[in-house]
């Protein structure tokens, strides 16, 4: 197949996190099954621009990928030359797969796809939740949304990346289809050797934002009846870390808590492979590819009813499940560090599972088949 991702960013743009990687492992994955694969993308970088040659494709991993400018600094990605060379090829691809919502970027490359009659796929990625209609710039999202967001996806289908996203997606627009499979990600073929720690040992890795309810975690360990450290791997705004800090402080916690900042993909998964416990209380997760990478080195997690893994893990017995009320993360994590055999079961077991569910051969076959179905419409 000839198969197009549109997507706002692409790597070597790891600031952005775990998308970054999922979506370059598909493409890198649909091309090792014989397909032919293009990205076209932006040169975001956070508030920089990537260094990589510009309007041209350049091969990144086997992927043609091209890399145009944005006019903007700020995640409206807004890219007119990428808009008009879709506009000049996108007739010669038999599915179009693009990432995320809500930026200006990929709304406009999905008028431009349909309006030239391609078969497009829209992956939301979290971002047509209950959590983001109600957050931040709510009204602004249901006003685009009621304008003309509805209309344009109801004329593709959707990828959830979980059930829980799914649902939300489908109860969004009556009668949307769509299907549902998994981020593919890149596990280390490494042992997993953990070190024993002083202090029953918690890791946070990922990005450093208000929906990630550090809080609620933060406020937890100074709550329990033993010794706890509590590691936090991630970047985020200045601002709101300091003020994570301030509430460590007050609590008298501070003590208890390192702050590691941005880690290379090395580092992470040395870090949750020797941690006794991965944390993740969010207020709202389409999928966290880190739940996955941590029960890949054996590290068993807790993880808030609000990430959409919640089912998995429940269905595994890969970790703990908790709502989001500072007495409930008390519990749980009362419950993890007391339940030392679990865990060591986990961590003899955690990959396996991991590898039984979350197959790349497997999935890559989902995924053709998924597209061929879009295609043949």
């Amino acid at each position: 197949m000839n198969i197009l991702h549109i997507v706002p960013s692409y790597k070597p743009a790891y600031i952005y996190g775990g998308p970054i990687e999922s979506v370059a492992r598909l493409c890198e994955g649909l091309v090792a099954a014989g397909n032919t694969v293009h990205v076209y993308t932006t040169t975001a970088n956070g508030k920089t621009e990537l260094e990589v040659p510009v309007g041209q494709p350049v091969d990144v991993e086997g992927v043609q990928v091209t890399y145009f400018k944005r006019i903007t600094k700020d995640p409206t990605h807004i890219s007119p030359a990428l808009w008009k060379a879709l506009n000049q090829n996108v007739s010669q691809y038999d599915v179009v797969h693009i990432h995320s919502w809500w930026n200006i970027l990929v709304m406009v490359a999905a008028k431009i796809c349909l309006s030239k009659k391609a078969k497009v796929i829209i992956a939301p990625r979290g971002m047509l939740s209950r959590y983001i209609f109600n957050s931040g710039s709510s009204k602004v999202k249901k006003l685009i949304h009621n304008l003309f967001g509805r209309n344009l996806l109801a004329k593709t289908q959707f990828h959830a990346t979980a059930q829980a996203e799914y649902i939300e997606c489908a109860e969004l627009i009556p009668g949307w289809k769509g299907f549902v499979l998994p981020n593919i990600i890149a596990l280390p073929d490494i042992p997993i050797k953990h070190q024993q720690n002083d202090a029953f040992t918690l890791i946070f890795l990922s990005r450093i934002h208000p929906k990630k309810g550090l809080e609620i975690l933060i406020e937890a360990i100074s709550k329990v009846s033993f010794e706890v450290r509590l590691k936090i791997a991630g970047n985020g705004d200045e601002e709101y870390i300091a003020q994570l800090k301030q509430l460590a402080v007050q609590i008298r916690v501070d003590y208890k808590i390192e702050w590691l900042g941005w880690m290379n993909r090395e580092q992470k998964f040395v870090e949750l492979m020797n941690a006794d416990l991965f944390t993740l209380i969010s207020l709202n997760e389409n999928f966290a590819n880190v739940v996955i990478e941590s029960l890949h080195v054996g590290t068993a997690v807790l993880i808030s009813e609000d990430v959409a893994l919640s089912a998995f893990i429940k269905e595994k017995d890969m970790g703990w499940v908790c709502g989001l009320q500072t007495d409930d993360v008390v519990s749980k994590l009362t419950d993890a560090q007391a339940q030392l055999a679990k865990r060591n079961h986990i961590r003899t077991t955690g990959r396996d599972v991991i590898e039984e569910n979350f197959s790349e051969q497997k999935l890559i076959k989902s995924y053709l088949e998924h597209y061929k179905e879009v295609a043949d419409l």
